[in-house]
């Protein structure tokens, strides 16, 4: 077992202490007294200022003690920041006294007090990144790898940066005895367990999503600005926004990061000169828009858009929720198309992907893999499999691959041994390995050639193809253009702008769609160069639009 990182805690001195007591209430408790126990969301921020607070996690192997708080030290993870569900159980070790700063007065602090705020952040952001590195984590997923049910499980717990273990029950010896334990019979597989008494039967990803408190947003929420989609555009309006005093709701359909955040690495991310993955980029700037006050809800998906008497906008939720905003920055940007071959759909999460991450690398461990397209996303889903795989086809329709893929990546294909090149071959069908559908598994790949039809002996297909934009919730009054992506600013024409009644005096600013106070930013958007920094330069810089346009209701 690794030692803790030196960061993952720190000791405020009697200065600090006095700067935070402003913040919340001193109270008193007796040995044993629990203050925070596992699943509950919103706790208060715990400083101790005497006696001894224990912080003890409920893993595979039962409870167990990680450390204490002394005077000066604070207990929780990056949870105590978003509201989220504790994973750990607090409980005072010794008799004294701690200064409790509630949830919204902590949101506040963050904000106000910037010395402190980083320390904060910092500490528990290093508390978060530690859990994740152990392999003892308080959520357990119980399944078959190739459950696709067990795989969504595991991509939404991995993309919300959730420690959590996986054990297959008839692989795993600890997987077995977890499932007597709790009377799980097979057919009540996927479990999730949470702590020493909560088991989650056959959930979905939104009933996860509820017990870990990833969606706090209430049915009637409002703010200056609903952010839909929370990749890199969606995260730096957010970021903005809330740094320069509006109140913000951002909501995301799946995780924070969008196709992004399924990037193995990004090279040539300015500031990043060794590269960083998209999801420790997603997580960061989540981090950093919650840490503003942004109120992030994933996963939740818009369904409808719709002008309210008062210049409002309403925005539908898929689950009947409706949230007001004065001004509505759409982020959606695009969802990764299908190949149009048979039984594509039974096989998604289950043999093909649409997305290379540790978790995908993980479960093609030694195998033959297929990624198909020829885009920097393939390239550099190609070479970060590459590492765990035993042979990357890349399939291509074009001949040459330089005319979509940067040529950093073009070498580094070339350049690596068990990547092999396909170039003007596609994927024909995909051949089972067994004809029972309730557990699919790929054995093989038919793909047509310049030279005929071959089977590649590929048992796992990642699909980078390109994207469409989504934007099927939006109202037909917000003008698209051919390919269905948002029209914005210079793009937009007259005909435009009176379908979508336009009243304003002024024109719409640069990245404001044909319905007033509503803007798209990122690859939603037509004209977008559909990168990751110019994503992030367009959602910081509509933030300076939307103030100026929320000027004129006032």
């Amino acid at each position: 077992m690794s030692a803790p990182p030196a960061d993952v805690n720190h000791t405020f001195n009697d200065d600090e202490l006095k700067a935070l007591a402003a913040y919340g209430e001193v109270r008193r408790h007796d040995s044993g007294e629990q203050l925070v126990s596992p699943g509950q969301q919103r706790t208060d921020m715990l400083v101790t200022l005497s006696g001894q607070t224990h912080i003890f996690v409920d893993g595979a192997d039962g409870p167990r003690r990680l450390g204490w708080m002394e005077r000066g030290q604070f207990a929780g993870d990056i949870g105590v920041l978003t509201g989220q569900a504790s994973l750990a159980r607090v409980d005072m070790g010794e008799a004294g006294e701690v200064l409790h700063i509630p949830f919204d007065r902590f949101q506040k602090l963050l904000v106000e007090n910037s010395a402190l705020s980083d320390v904060f952040v910092r500490t528990l952001s290093a508390r978060r990144a530690f859990a994740l590195s152990r392999n003892d984590a308080p959520v357990i997923v119980l399944g078959s790898a190739l459950d696709r049910s067990v795989f969504a499980l595991r991509d939404f717990l991995t993309r919300h940066g959730t420690p959590h273990t996986w054990c297959d029950p008839v692989l795993n010896e600890l997987g077995a005895r977890i499932v007597d334990a709790k009377g799980l019979a097979d057919d009540q597989l996927p479990a999730v367990v949470l702590g020493s008494e909560r088991v989650l039967v056959r959930p979905t990803v939104n009933d996860l999503a509820s017990e870990l408190g990833s969606d706090l947003l209430p049915d009637g929420a409002a703010a200056d600005v609903i952010v839909v989609g929370a990749g890199p555009a969606g995260l730096a309006a957010s970021v903005y926004a809330a740094s320069e005093g509006l109140t913000v709701l951002t909501l995301e359909s799946a995780a924070a990061g969008g196709q992004a955040g399924t990037s193995s690495k990004i090279e040539n991310y300015l500031g990043f000169p060794t590269g960083i993955s998209g999801q420790d980029l997603a997580d960061r700037a989540a981090v950093q828009a919650q840490k503003f006050g942004v109120r992030l809800a994933a996963p939740v998906r818009a369904k409808a858009l719709s002008a309210l008497e008062d210049q409002t906008w309403c925005v539908e939720t898929t689950d009947g929720r409706l949230l007001n905003g004065r001004a509505v920055v759409i982020a959606t940007g695009a969802e990764y198309r299908q190949l149009d071959i048979e039984h594509l759909e039974t096989f998604e999460g289950a043999g093909v992907y649409y997305g290379a991450s540790p978790l995908e690398a993980q479960l093609c461990g030694d195998a033959e893999v297929a990624v198909v397209g020829a885009g920097n996303s393939a390239g550099q889903g190609a070479v970060f499999l590459s590492k765990t795989a035993k042979t990357v086809h890349v399939l291509y329709r074009r001949a040459d691959i330089r005319e979509t893929m940067s040529e950093y990546l073009v070498r580094r294909l070339e350049e690596t041994e068990n990547i092999i090149l396909h170039p003007q071959t596609e994927i024909a069908a995909l051949k089972p390995h067994c004809a029972d559908s309730s557990a699919p598994r790929l054995a093989a790949l038919t793909v047509k050639t310049p030279d005929g039809e071959l089977e590649l002996p590929a048992t796992f297909v990642f699909l980078f193809i390109g994207a469409a934009p989504a934007t099927d919730w939006l109202p037909p009054t917000i003008a698209r253009d051919p390919r269905g992506f948002i029209k914005t600013g210079p793009l937009l024409e007259p005909r435009d702008l009176v379908r979508g009644g336009w009243a304003l005096e002024r024109m719409p600013s640069p990245y404001e769609t044909s319905l007033p106070r509503v803007y798209a930013v990122g690859d939603v958007r037509a004209g977008s160069v559909k990168r990751v920094a110019s994503g992030v330069g367009e959602g910081s810089v509509v933030v300076s639009d939307v103030h100026k346009a929320l000027a004129e209701l006032t």
